[in-house]
């Protein structure tokens, strides 16, 4: 028999959250989730004519994170399992859900009628507040199916039980003091999110530390949510959202703690907060899959300390160099981490990147990370990124491509910039200034929203189509040959070069062709075409090329595509 645990082990008229309408303590909040619980498995009215005792699953995307948790909780005490989307657009709902038919989304947003079964979080309900009591869970029980980001392709399911979510969310607030000195939180981070469900929602109903209700998101929205809670505050964001925080210059409330996760953290920006808030600042490590697993005081250490009960074994060799697999009491199965790893002899660690960020671009290495923080390193430069977009299956090179924000500099200055730094392999094609990175809520750039920058981007400066219409009064006729006019081969290729040029996205003198036939004269009023194919038996860098008038062909060749030296 495995062990029970507490749900919430705090006292009954403790405060557990703030709303804008006051506090919330834990006796009302554990009552409606109780009423919650027994009004979803009930008829669910005007939402759906179905029964919650059909379902399964329960797709929690409440905004409000007092609604969210309520939900959360009552299903467990319903019996069933919370599921947390990576996101709540409507096509990825539509996909969840069409895979998940025992699923049930809940939800607070009014006029909102998907075409699933679905439930309204009822708003302005009365509900009594029931004698004390603390419901007990089994350890070993099922409470949420939690979802990658995919930021490194499609999101994947990871089911999370009770106990090992407790010695997590324990481990992790003993080694920030918090066991002992409880701190009201602010976050801007979703509940969904990984890092959201365990350092807001967990924290909150495990630790003690009373949350804030609201999801603030702009700078003046997290100053407002820091000031309508007490002290001690303890700041639960990410590297965005700080970023845009220090940069509004807003006078900020006392804030005891900075906690930050999801995205690499610079010293200098972690330096910057701590300078301007006189709080720590600290970071924790983990992925989905396993949790927190690790944190760091980040302006006094790159190493990283594991939580305790968390272990780092080497992964085979067969699998790579510096490849961890990481297990311990607060992890569900051991899981090969992400992230390549160097142990120091002291059991911390430092992170080299992750597997999925090494790029090989014409037989040389590196990773999407350091491109990235060379760009952010350009003065002039206030955010970036490198990304290696979705390969074409007709596309010879796949090419690293980058966006940034510089309203004061020009993509010209941008690329001379990083001329000086990189590798010319590795420079971006196509460089695209956007007005901000498309973050999502969690301050994550998932690869599929990149590529739909891009291919925004391409759909919008794409040339047009390789064809040219030579009128029968082109100079290039002139004396070429009286009395029979021909177009002059070294035109031809001339055109054949730009269209290839723009098709490739690189510099016409980045091309040269090694071999070509002349196989039909080009007359005044034709109409050329260009086609150019892989060659399979060849390498990337190589293309055939054929032009065409009306279906016969006149000229053909390779190209070769020449990386600077």
């Amino acid at each position: 028999m495995t062990a029970q645990r507490p749900f919430i082990d705090a006292d009954w008229h403790q405060v557990l959250l703030y709303r804008p309408e006051g506090s919330v303590t834990v006796g009302q909040f554990q009552s409606e989730a109780m009423s919650l619980a027994e009004c979803l498995a009930e008829r669910l009215g005007e939402c759906t004519a179905e029964r919650l005792d059909s379902h399964q699953f329960v797709v929690n995307i409440c905004q409000d994170r007092y609604h969210f948790m309520v939900g959360f909780v009552a299903t467990i005490l319903a019996g069933k399992i919370n599921i947390l989307p990576a996101n709540d657009t409507p096509a990825a709902l539509s996909q969840l859900m069409a895979g998940e038919p025992r699923a049930l989304c809940l939800h607070d947003q009014k006029g909102f009628t998907p075409p699933y079964p679905h439930r309204l979080y009822p708003s302005g309900i009365n509900v009594p507040l029931r004698a004390p009591c603390k419901p007990n869970l089994d350890s070993a029980q099922i409470v949420a199916r939690v979802f990658t980001s995919g930021s490194t392709g499609a999101p994947v399911a990871h089911d999370k039980t009770w106990g090992k979510l407790v010695a997590a969310i324990q481990a992790g607030a003993q080694r920030m003091g918090l066991d002992t000195r409880p701190m009201n939180l602010v976050g801007t981070v979703p509940p969904q999110h990984m890092f959201g469900f365990e350092s807001l929602v967990l924290l909150c109903l495990i630790s003690g530390c009373p949350l804030w209700s609201g999801r603030p998101f702009y700078p003046a929205d997290i100053v407002a949510a820091l000031n309508a809670v007490p002290e001690p505050r303890m700041l639960v964001t990410t590297p965005f959202h700080l970023r845009a925080l220090l940069d509004a210059h807003l006078p900020l409330p006392k804030i005891e703690r900075l906690l930050l996760a999801t995205a690499p953290l610079s010293r200098a920006l972690a330096e910057r907060a701590e300078a301007a808030t006189g709080a720590p600042l600290f970071e924790i490590y983990g992925c989905t899959e396993t949790g927190q697993i690790a944190s760091r005081r980040t302006t006094q250490s790159e190493d990283w300390a594991l939580l305790p009960g968390i272990h780092l074994n080497p992964a085979p060799v067969n699998l790579g160099e510096h490849l961890f697999i990481a297990q311990g009491t607060t992890i569900e199965t051991p899981t090969l981490l992400a992230d390549r790893i160097q142990m120091q002899p002291d059991g911390r660690f430092n992170l080299l990147g992750r597997t999925a960020d090494q790029v090989n671009i014409a037989g040389k290495r590196s990773a999407l990370s350091y491109l990235t923080a060379q760009l952010k390193a350009i003065p002039g430069v206030i955010d970036g990124v490198f990304f290696l977009p979705d390969a074409a299956p007709t596309q010879a090179i796949n090419r690293l491509c980058a966006l940034v924000v510089s309203p004061s500099l020009s993509a010209q200055e941008i690329l001379s910039a990083l001329r000086e730094r990189l590798d010319a392999v590795f420079l971006p094609r196509p460089l695209i200034s956007v007005a901000q990175l498309p973050y999502t809520a969690s301050g994550k750039l998932p690869q599929a929203t990149l590529q739909s920058v891009l291919d925004a981007h391409l759909a919008r400066t794409s040339p047009p189509p390789a064809t040219w219409y030579i009128a029968e009064d082109h100079p290039a006729f002139r004396g070429h040959f009286p009395g029979y006019p021909l177009l002059p081969g070294a035109l031809l290729l001339d055109w054949v070069i730009e269209r290839a040029a723009a098709e490739w996205q690189v510099p016409s003198t980045a091309l040269g062709i090694e071999q070509t036939k002349f196989l039909l004269p080009v007359r005044p009023g034709a109409l050329i075409r260009l086609i150019l194919a892989p060659i399979a038996t060849s390498a990337a860098t190589h293309r055939s090329f054929s032009v065409l008038v009306d279906e016969a062909v006149v000229a053909s060749g390779t190209l070769h595509h020449r990386s600077p030296a």
